[in-house]
């Protein structure tokens, strides 16, 4: 049946041509925004312009993605102050060269110092470095969260468990569809001669959005 106007040539207990299964006892009516989703991908089928098969790469790959890349980014700039600098530079590059391509994305590395705590929001929607850290947390997406990180930043961290001194100075960044950003959180004390790999397991998403900071685990009395 038409879709907004776009006749599609399925089997709704079958398979589209795109290899969507359509089952009528599946979850419940198709929602507006999933019915143009499987529209634009049967119109780049239809026209050549990609397979189902390059599709499926194409979300496999970016299902694939996970803040555990974002951690060994911020692993590196910890242990290597070279390439922290080009880090803070140009985040972009810096990425790209450890083989975490940005597709075209401005991302921009800000660090978090004894003075300075950056955190990350997106007002206008949830644009986030999905590049480097896969999907946003539910929490990042929220009218909430959108609106009281600018308001009042200090009172949203409380929330996440983070209380910081009136002598740190908090700078919220706002993303945009072009511009993301990544916290780099300060080196933990204590962690001296770790490897990357170590020094990335200190590092979780939250972290890097800058509602959280890296902490050193427990140790286990005998």
């Amino acid at each position: 049946m038409p879709h907004d106007g776009h006749d599609h040539d399925h089997d709704h207990d079958g398979l589209s041509p795109s290899g969507h299964p359509y089952r009528k006892d599946n979850d419940g009516p198709l929602t507006h925004w999933q019915i143009m989703e499987i529209a634009v991908r049967e119109l780049l089928v239809e026209k050549g312009i990609a397979t189902p098969a390059e599709i499926t790469a194409q979300v496999a790959a970016m299902d694939a993605r996970s803040p555990a890349d974002g951690a060994r980014v911020v692993a590196r700039a910890w242990a290597d102050p070279e390439f922290r600098a080009r880090l803070i530079a140009d985040g972009s590059a810096a990425c790209t060269e450890m083989g975490f391509a940005m597709d075209g994305l401005k991302l921009v590395a800000v660090e978090n110092t004894a003075s300075v705590h950056n955190l990350v929001v997106c007002t206008l929607c949830s644009c986030y470095p999905r590049n480097l850290l896969g999907l946003p947390p539910d929490w990042y997406k929220t009218r909430a969260y959108r609106s009281r990180a600018v308001i009042e930043p200090r009172r949203v961290l409380a929330e996440f468990g983070l209380d910081l001194p009136d002598s740190v100075t908090v700078r919220v960044h706002d993303s945009t569809a072009d511009m993301r950003y990544i916290v780099v959180p300060a080196r933990p004390a204590g962690t001296e001669g770790w490897s990357e790999a170590d020094l990335a397991g200190l590092v979780t998403r939250d972290c890097m959005i800058g509602v959280a900071v890296p902490k050193l685990p427990e140790t286990v009395s005998a």
